[in-house]
């Protein structure tokens, strides 16, 4: 029998541990937390300190019993969870549930699953760090007060099975906000200019005019003033410049720049760096820090020097932005920069790429470049044109790694030729495009991020549950439509004659983007209107700073809970004592008819539109919204459209399937596949 046992949390990690250690070493997981809150009630004593109810899951109960056996059969118990508050909590539940003695167990941390980290960290042992479980129990237990208070007025007030959350509640609301930013926009139109001019030696030179116009009009008389013009370089200027490298990866921003450059969602970034950590090929993949070990700074200079010469090396150090960041932790890099390439599969394999390219490029020299800015004057009017070129004189970083942007209309900077002050240049052409304002760009789950992060709301490990539940709960949905055709209108200006086309172009897109759903909107007016401090982006980032502060031994954790229900508690019952039950409920007009009122609103099986009140004698008609219609947009006559039955939903096998009043309802929104256990008669 092994004198050590070793507890993780995952077999993978496991695995990976047992290669470093010797026979006198026995890893066994955990499989994650073996204690928890029960499932089936509140589990938190909110009259006496808030003490949590701790319980072993039925499932978990007979690896326990393996734990404990094994824990009593060795000398010493080293609990090696993950080095973060939840893994601090981990270690925790293991001391309390497998009744560690204090002078047989052993905390040990570590960032990297290698053989020094390890070993490192056994020959530097510590004891529980009773700040980091307690900010992790004041995260639990406050959540877990929200969503177990909340949830049933939900259900009672707007709906059966939906749900609040803290972290949740406020990125919904993120997302239902830019959504409303979207449907209140106005666009306008105007027009951009663009010009292609020849030097003397036939080189291109594209240019454009500083500053749009504004009407068809204005477009055409410009390119008329340009008519028989001279062009000529008014002004040129050179000037020296450099770009500096981009800080490694904190979990934030590798989900962000994943997504861009690899089109992976948040989860699936999160699963990948996971199993790259436990293999011993990253660091802690959860982690709001840009430090640098010394180790990883002189291992990257050591490949940077051997890969590129020592030209390309600069040692940077770098302190992060992000609220409540832990300077002590490290960003998410290679284990060994050595190694370029590693993964168990394609998406692994691209993922560690993209982070060993972003870490070395962090210890990189910077770009030096030169940027061209060119005035070019017309003889017939007095607006000038302009060109900006770039070139880079040395890449520096720059020949690694370039971070990517969330800007749509970012247009790269070219290579201008060699160009003087003076300069006859001959008009190739000049292209006034109808262009249209655009309202605010929709959240994807990288942007969500951002935006949840700059606010300080949420932490590393909260990020990529966030946006999974929000999803799985239908609050949220991933946009399918590619947009629409609209025209535009575009002058060009070639061979002293102005041309003009009305072109097509596809605008308005939301595939992948993330959208509010009915039953999100509702849920989220509903809390915003009753409980809008807890959905307060100021106090929702402020909890996340009370949680900081009790992890570094600043604040009691049973005070801030106190703080908190006080003010909390009542406003619950106040809510589900005195709120209205109809939320949601849009009054679009009346029947043409019998002019009853004609209203939109959620319904047990969703969205819907109805004729009449409960109130009436005769009982209120219902309608199902179609898929592509919405309680925020839908018109009365498109309302009015959906009472007209019978109505054909499309065909199965050939055969066209209708929907009629009858002694069965269909809803209007259901799919073919439903149709079935439906009378037969309604597919005719």
């Amino acid at each position: 029998m092994a004198k050590n046992l070793v507890i993780v949390e995952s077999p993978a990690k496991a695995k990976t541990i047992e290669k470093f250690l010797g026979k006198d070493f026995k890893v066994a997981s955990s499989f994650g937390h073996i204690a928890d809150l029960p499932a089936k009630e509140l589990g938190v004593n909110v009259d006496k300190d808030f003490t949590p109810k701790y319980i072993v899951s039925s499932d978990k109960k007979d690896l326990v019993k393996k734990l404990k056996k094994l824990a009593a059969d060795c000398e010493i118990v080293w609990l090696a969870s993950d080095e973060d508050r939840e893994g601090e909590a981990i270690a925790w539940h293991l001391a309390e549930q497998l009744d560690l003695k204090k002078e047989k167990t052993k905390r040990i941390v570590f960032n990297a699953i290698t053989k020094s980290a390890v070993q490192k960290a056994i020959d530097n042992p510590r004891t529980i760090d009773y700040d980091l479980v307690n900010a992790q129990q004041a995260r639990r237990v406050l959540d877990r007060i929200v969503g177990y208070e909340i949830s049933p007025i939900l259900w009672r007030k707007v709906k059966g099975g939906a749900s609040a959350g803290r972290v949740q509640s406020v990125a919904v609301r993120l997302i239902v906000e830019r959504e409303d930013e979207i449907l209140k926009f106005n666009s306008t139109n105007f027009f951009r200019v663009d010009a292609e001019f020849l030097s003397k030696e036939g080189k291109l030179v594209k240019a454009k005019l500083p500053s749009s116009l504004d009407s068809t009009e204005e477009a055409e008389e410009f390119l008329e003033s340009n008519k028989g013009a001279t062009f000529k370089v008014s002004n040129l200027t050179k000037k020296p410049a450099s770009k500096s490298p981009a800080p490694p990866f904190t979990t934030s921003t590798l989900q962000q720049e994943a997504s861009r450059k690899l089109y992976f969602n948040v989860s699936r970034t999160m699963q990948l760096a996971q199993r790259l950590y436990e293999a011993g090929l990253i660091t802690y993949m959860r982690t709001d820090s840009v430090n640098l070990s010394n180790e990883a700074k002189n291992g990257a200079k050591e490949e940077i020097n051997k890969a590129y010469g020592d030209k390309y090396h600069k040692e940077r150090n770098y302190k992060g932005k992000s609220k409540g960041a832990q300077e002590a932790h490290e960003a998410i890099r290679p284990t060994d920069f050595a190694v370029h390439s590693a993964g168990a599969d394609r998406d692994q394999i691209r993922l560690y790429e993209l982070i060993w390219k972003r870490a070395i490029a962090s210890q990189m020299s910077d770009a030096k470049l030169e940027r061209t800015n060119v005035s070019i004057s017309a003889s017939t009017h007095d607006k000038e044109f302009t060109a900006n070129g770039e070139i880079v004189k040395f890449e520096g970083f720059l020949k690694v790694y370039l971070e990517g942007t969330d800007d749509e209309d970012l247009e790269q900077e070219g290579l201008l030729p060699d160009l003087t002050v003076g300069d006859v240049l001959d008009s190739k052409s000049i292209t006034a495009t109808e262009r249209f304002t655009r309202p605010p760009y929709r959240y994807t789950e990288a942007s969500l991020v951002k935006k949840l992060e700059e606010l300080g709301i949420g932490r590393p490990s909260t990020y990529a549950p966030t946006i999974t539940t929000i999803q799985n709960r239908k609050y949220i949905e991933k946009g399918q439509d590619t947009g629409e055709e609209r025209s535009y209108k575009q002058f060009t200006l070639v061979n002293e004659e102005v041309q003009i086309q009305e072109l097509t172009e596809k605008t308005g897109s939301n595939k992948g983007k993330m959208i509010p759903t009915d039953v999100g909107r509702v849920v989220n007016d509903f809390l915003v209107e009753h409980f809008g401090d807890i959905l307060d982006y100021n106090f929702t980032a402020k909890v996340e700073e009370s949680f900081d502060n009790i992890a570094e031994g600043k604040e009691e954790w049973t005070d801030m809970m106190q703080s908190f229900y006080k003010d909390f508690h009542p406003k619950v019952k106040d809510v589900a004592e005195n709120a209205e039950r109809e939320v949601g409920e849009r009054i679009l007009g009346t029947h043409p008819e019998s002019g009853k009122p004609i209203s939109v609103r959620l319904g047990r099986f969703g969205a819907m539109a109805q004729i009449g009140t409960v109130e009436d004698e005769e009982k209120p008609q219902f309608a199902s919204l179609l898929p592509s219609q919405n309680l925020s947009t839908i018109t009365l006559e498109e309302a009015l459209e959906l009472f007209k039955l019978p109505r054909t939903l499309g065909e199965y096998n050939g055969h066209p399937v209708e929907v009629n009043q009858g002694r069965y309802v269909l809803m209007l929104n259901s799919t073919v596949k439903h149709l079935f256990p439906w009378k037969k008669q309604m597919i005719q």
